[in-house]
């Protein structure tokens, strides 16, 4: 059994996605899509639906009046931004509370690896769709992990006290990384293999084979969340952490630091996002 797999031993506690989840993933193809189809898509989950409308009364986006329907909700926020709350709620609502672990701090930096994903692939000139659900999925291999063994993650964490080092610890405690478990995940809920590929070589860009540049933006994206998260200027601790990848890519960081969003705003909501 390889690293990766024997967090997929127990079947029966392995995460489902939700139909609804791959029903909005279809749509992010389809140009057609009209903001009433979206919002009646949505609708056929109540517990979904109620999580979009609060998150949509939210300071996120501060409406000027209280929006009482999707269909409100759709032309008040956006196509885009309606498809990442559902997206958010769905794959959120997908995992179980664990015990005595920050599940609101993991969900804030998972929102934020997303959004610096989508701006990120916006200077790469990559699809800003695809960059930000694979940000936001891209931590949540370590939520299986840590329901396997939880000490051992506890200790990866512990260890993990400089930015964009948890996955160096989690190879020394767990012989592999989230990312990687996160691509096994998303390679069993059927996500398209551009994904699955991004998210395997998130783990090390540098040495992926053939390189991936989707990988390379979510690692960059997830530097920046951890120094969102710890109060780190993002930009800085990009050529700190990830110069070499930086370079590679041949990132314009005056542009990036005009276009990126800060760390409250991206992380707004998550508290509705989670009840």
């Amino acid at each position: 059994m390889s690293d990766t797999q024997k967090f997929f031993a127990n079947a029966a506690a392995i995460p489902a996605m939700p139909e609804i989840a791959h029903r909005l993933l279809q749509s992010f193809n389809r140009e057609d899509l009209a903001l009433g189809e979206l919002a009646h898509l949505i609708g056929r989950d109540q517990s979904l639906s109620i999580k979009v409308l609060r998150l949509a009364n939210s300071a996120r986006y501060s409406p000027r009046q209280a929006i009482a329907t999707l269909q409100d909700a759709a032309a008040a926020i956006g196509m885009q931004a309606m498809r990442d709350l559902a997206m958010a709620a769905c794959v959120s609502g997908a995992f179980p509370p664990v015990r005595d672990f920050d599940r609101l701090r993991f969900w804030r930096q998972s929102l934020a690896t997303a959004g610096h994903a989508r701006v990120l692939a916006k200077a790469c000139d990559m699809d800003g769709d695809v960059a930000y659900l694979s940000g936001m999925l891209l931590r949540t291999g370590e939520l299986l992990m840590l329901m396997t063994d939880p000490q051992a993650i506890a200790t990866a964490e512990a260890r993990a006290r400089a930015p964009d080092s948890l996955m160096e610890q989690e190879l020394e405690v767990l012989h592999c990384t989230h990312a990687e478990v996160t691509a096994e995940l998303a390679k069993r809920w059927k996500f398209p293999e551009v994904m699955v590929a991004g998210l395997r070589a998130a783990a090390d860009p540098m040495a992926a084979r053939p390189f991936s540049k989707l990988g390379a933006i979510l690692r960059l994206a997830s530097v920046m969340s951890d120094a969102g998260d710890l109060g780190l200027p993002e930009v800085t601790t990009l050529l700190e952490t990830q110069g070499d990848l930086v370079a590679h890519m041949h990132l314009d960081l005056d542009w990036l630091a005009q276009h990126m969003m800060p760390w409250d705003a991206l992380t707004l909501g998550v508290d509705q996002l989670l009840h």
